[in-house]
């Protein structure tokens, strides 16, 4: 028998809405008309961009800090027009960069603890585009070197940590930049524009940058979205001439025919994607759509497998994508979404489900970590490095029930233990471990009755010398 449903360990993956109180509430999101995602997210902090008045401002809220958010709680409004997009730094979570309406791009440093003053003295402002900038993108392994868009059609790749533009690239694209993905280890950049193209690029070649192209990727006229996949092949979201929304695979070395295309259904929201390159899962998020669809990629065809649909009430204004890191690995969670409302963001967790509590190492490969493998000049001198990666193992702790099952065994070790030797050895050894934690803990209640009772006699001093002195005025 030929089996029917293709097995996938990711095909109950199930995603499940914030209660109210775990929501961040009361904030404003910006009405910009920019197909930006509006919200970018680290293990540390969540960034949402707002509405300001005369400029441009985003909140960086520490993702324990939920609940309603007060009006005048400080926000990065260093920017003199609207900010179109945000991205936090893979290698330090408290750098943030914002691409804004008045030509600039900014970074910014954010204090460990989140902000207590409003920001509006970046670490630097990076100035080079003649139009505003909609696009910010950081390199996902050379530390400091972030790639901006904007509206003059050009593309600047930075140096971060001495100011510079390094690299721009002036003739590539004919028209408005849509979107900008780097490959895995940063060597090459895939462009969408709105002349319906789309490239992959190598920035750092003389002469002749672009290295693929396909024109007319998908035949509709509505902003497409385009992203690398960790194999090299290339993911694209747009629209076909009958305002069909459309998901496509291209492989870069030979782009004439997609190697798959998905019709999925007529609205005219821009479809989002976010891509996992540890479970090579694929997370669609449509603008105005109150859903995120779900895919596998896999290696044969169809190569676009549909998982399933998270649906939900509210439209969706933007969202964040948490790093693989900052996820809970105990509750086998392999996606965390942000998504913003018109008032509020809500968390979104996607979960597999499993029986056991043990760490699933088949769900958390290692994954790429917060160190850069390469620095900024060795990047642009055309060195390539791969991403570092770390295990999740460390995030792993084990459930309760897991520990009493350990020592109920220790338990049964010791009785038999018992019945093979004389029971004296084992009673020895035993006890001198909790004699020594507790005599610990009562060394420190003495001293802490010592520190109290010093200071209730510096107290009792004090009252006498104040009962003195009132004595002393009464006379």
């Amino acid at each position: 028998m030929k089996r029917v449903v293709r097995q996938s360990k990711f095909r109950h993956v199930f995603g499940q809405a914030a209660k109210n109180d775990q929501c961040y509430d009361d904030i404003r999101v910006s009405r910009v008309t920019w197909d930006s995602t509006f919200c970018s997210v680290n293990p540390k902090f969540v960034a949402i961009i707002v509405e300001a008045s005369g400029g441009g401002a985003f909140l960086v809220l520490p993702l324990h800090k939920t609940g309603r958010i007060d009006k005048s709680y400080p926000s990065v409004c260093g920017h003199t027009g609207p900010v179109l997009d945000i991205e936090w730094c893979p290698h330090n979570d408290q750098v943030i960069a914002s691409g804004s309406e008045d030509c600039t791009v900014m970074v910014w440093q954010i204090p460990e603890n989140g902000l207590v003053t409003p920001m509006a003295e970046p670490v630097v402002a990076l100035e080079g585009h003649s139009k505003r900038v909609g696009i910010v993108a950081w390199h996902p392994t050379a530390r400091n070197v972030l790639v901006s868009a904007g509206c003059d059609n050009m593309i600047i790749i930075w140096n971060v940590g001495t100011g510079e533009a390094m690299i721009s690239l002036e003739d590539e694209h004919p028209d408005v930049i849509f979107s900008v993905s780097w490959n895995r280890n940063g060597s090459l950049l895939c462009t969408a524009c709105k002349d319906k193209s789309i490239r992959v690029i190598d920035p750092r070649k003389d002469g002749e940058k672009i290295i693929a192209e396909k024109e007319k990727a998908h035949d509709g006229a509505r902003p497409m979205r385009a992203i690398f996949l960790s194999d090299g092949n290339v993911l694209t979201t747009g629209f076909s001439r009958m305002s069909e929304r459309q998901l496509a695979l291209w492989n870069t070395h030979n782009m004439e025919e997609p190697m798959t295309v998905n019709e999925m259904d007529t609205s005219n929201g821009v479809l989002l994607p976010f891509y996992d390159p540890d479970t090579n899962v694929v997370y669609l998020c449509g603008k105005g759509d109150s859903s995120i669809r779900y895919f596998e990629i896999t290696d044969e065809a169809p190569y676009v497998h549909f998982l399933n649909t998270f649906s939900s009430k509210e439209p969706q204004r933007g969202m964040g994508y948490m790093p693989k890191r900052g996820l809970d690995v105990n509750k086998c969670e392999i996606a965390r979404f942000f998504k913003l409302h018109e008032r509020k963001c809500e968390p979104i967790v996607m979960t597999v489900p499993r029986k056991s509590d043990l760490f699933q190492d088949d769900l958390y490969p290692d994954t790429a970590g917060p160190d850069p493998a390469l620095e900024a000049e060795e990047w642009f001198e055309g060195k390539n490095g791969d991403p570092i990666k770390i295990s999740l193992k460390n995030g792993y702790v084990p459930s309760k029930s897991r520990e009493i099952k350990v020592v109920k065994k220790n338990i049964l070790d010791s009785k038999v233990t018992k019945n093979a030797e004389n029971s004296a050895p084992s009673s020895k050894c035993a006890t001198p471990a909790p004699s020594v934690k507790s005599e610990a803990k009562l060394e420190e209640i003495l001293k802490e009755i010592k520190s109290l009772k010093d200071l209730i006699s510096s107290q009792e001093k004090r009252i006498i010398k104040l009962e003195d002195q009132m004595s002393k005025i009464s006379i």
